[in-house]
């Protein structure tokens, strides 16, 4: 199943309102010869086809022929594409195919909109600088931009007029190619249309950790770009750089002429494998920030984030950088640990994001850990949203990429550093370490104590004060931490802080008499936190 929702627009230039105008008429065929056993001759024949059939396609005084493509059947019926020009002006919506058979004998055609393609006059009254000031203006998102008119006759809607098609090219927020096109009547400067120039497509990613998937990617001239034009992230190979010496416009941007990307090995060779799964695992990230709380993005802002692959050399590790607004990946120890780009650590490290733009916990002594423990939650709830029967949803952080896991949540102590309960010492701890107790809160508050076994995975959680807890289930008990998170959290909460934070807005949520309320309650006193 792809991650990826599909809004596919039709963009390229002079696509508008295309028709396949099939004309059922009489046709006059140019003598033909020998069956054509080149592209060649298949076009002088269709050359010849249009010249003797003027009145079917529209072709007239001033006209000219450019072909764009040729397709020959099994049978040698052929298919002959043609833009055209007029005056040597380009005919935006002129475009037509012949269809032929092995012959050369025209069988039928179809056109785009225009039949007609003539204008009165080829001399602009509006000049190419006001359009190219106007377009620009029309495009202030764009950086580094470029402004480029060419004159065509603008025959997309059916009737030509001669017109502006200008070209705005430059960089987008994170250094993505960026591009619009404007069109404006030559005549009187109206504008016409104008539409991006940077297309969505959907390409085919095989990936390390979730199988073959389908994932956004942006059309552009020569082939396609780890762009999202849903959710604006970018996707760029580091070149191993160090994370430190990174800014959003380092590295290159991935790109491919066929859409394809990767070949889904772990340690792969292929430097494209690593940024399927960043760049799928991003998308699954936005997705679930935005489906599940109407959050747009990291800041809810709507803007994307560069995502880096290949950062660093051996660098078992991914961060998250606000200063840099990216998201960065480690190609782990070369041996044992993969490529850090599974589905729970890309939304782990993104949701640090997500707590500096909101509460922003300060990341040291206990509101550290609350830092690092949001980043368990959301990362672990990012997988189980995602559902992927490749990488099955668990309380198991990071157990892709650090096999056989890197934290778990039943039972945190089981890692050898991290605690199960509170303690005064607590915030003494490395922060991923001291996460262990608000990790331990949320699988009991999801799932409650003691043995059981989920999606094939068997879980056994002690309570530190020897209770019995039952779970609500994690949709409920992420939806609560969300709003705590979000609302009531601040810089230097602590654990008796976020219990105060959670059961306020549980309270909100579900009512301070409901089973939510509390169940969060219980599984706080659980961990030893009252």
């Amino acid at each position: 199943m792809s991650p990826i929702s599909s809004h596919r627009r039709n963009l390229a230039a002079g696509a508008i309102a295309v028709t396949a105008a099939l004309v059922a008429a009489t046709f006059q065929t140019a003598t033909a010869s020998a069956a054509p056993t080149d592209h060649a001759t298949a076009i002088a024949q269709a050359r010849a086809n249009v010249t003797h059939n003027a009145g079917v396609f529209g072709f007239g005084d001033g006209q000219d022929l450019q072909v764009k493509d040729v397709i020959i059947d099994a049978d040698g019926t052929q298919h002959v594409r043609f833009d055209r020009t007029f005056q040597g002006l380009p005919v935006v919506g002129g475009d037509l195919v012949v269809h032929q058979d092995a012959r050369g004998r025209l069988k039928d055609s179809s056109r785009a909109a225009a039949h007609e393609a003539a204008v009165a006059s080829i001399v602009p009254k509006v000049p190419a600088q006001t359009s190219a000031s106007r377009a620009l203006q029309s495009a202030p998102s764009i950086g580094s931009a470029t402004s480029s008119p060419e004159l065509v006759v603008w025959a997309a809607d059916g009737t030509p007029r001669l017109a502006w098609k200008t070209t705005v090219a430059g960089v987008g927020d994170h250094g993505q190619p960026a591009g619009k096109v404007v069109v404006t009547d030559a005549s009187t400067g109206e504008q016409i249309e104008s539409y991006d120039s940077e297309h969505q497509a959907s390409g085919t990613g095989h990936s390390e950790y979730t199988g073959d998937i389908t994932i956004d990617t942006t059309a552009q001239s020569g082939g396609f770009a780890l762009i999202d034009p849903v959710r604006k992230h970018t996707t760029r190979d580091a070149h191993n750089v160090s994370a430190g010496s990174l800014k959003a416009s380092s590295g290159t941007l991935f790109t491919d002429t066929d859409n394809t990307w990767g070949d889904g090995k772990k340690f792969s060779t292929d430097r494209a494998t690593a940024a399927v799964d960043a760049h799928a695992n991003t998308a699954w990230t936005y997705d679930y920030y935005k489906n599940t709380f109407g959050r747009s993005g990291i800041k809810n802002d709507g803007k994307g984030a560069t995502v880096f692959v290949h950062v660093g050399t051996d660098w078992d590790n991914a961060q998250w950088s606000d200063s840099c607004f990216c998201m960065m990946t480690g190609d782990g120890d070369g041996s044992k640990d993969p490529e850090q780009v599974d589905l729970d650590t890309m939304g782990h490290e993104m949701t640090h994001g997500v707590t500096s733009a909101t509460a922003n916990l300060r990341y040291s002594g206990e509101s550290g850990g609350l830092n690092e423990s949001t980043s368990d939650i959301f990362g672990t709830m990012v997988e189980w949203y995602a559902n992927s029967k490749v990488d099955t949803p668990d309380y198991l952080f990071s157990d892709q990429s650090t096999p056989p896991w890197l934290r778990r949540m039943d039972k945190p102590s089981l890692d050898g550093g991290s605690a199960d309960c509170w303690t005064s010492k607590v915030g003494q701890l490395d922060v991923h370490n001291s996460s262990g107790v608000g990790n331990h809160f949320f699988y009991l508050a999801s799932e409650g104590s003691g043995s059981k076994t989920i999606n094939g995975f068997t879980y056994n959680s002690p309570t530190c004060n020897q209770s019995t807890v039952t779970g609500i289930g994690n949709q409920k008990v992420a939806k609560i931490w969300y709003r705590a998170l979000t609302v009531y959290m601040t810089s230097t909460t602590n654990y008796k802080a976020a219990r105060t934070a959670t059961l306020s807005a549980a309270k909100d949520l579900y009512g301070a008499t409901s089973t939510e309320y509390k169940a969060v309650a219980a599984a706080w006193s659980a961990v030893s936190v009252s």
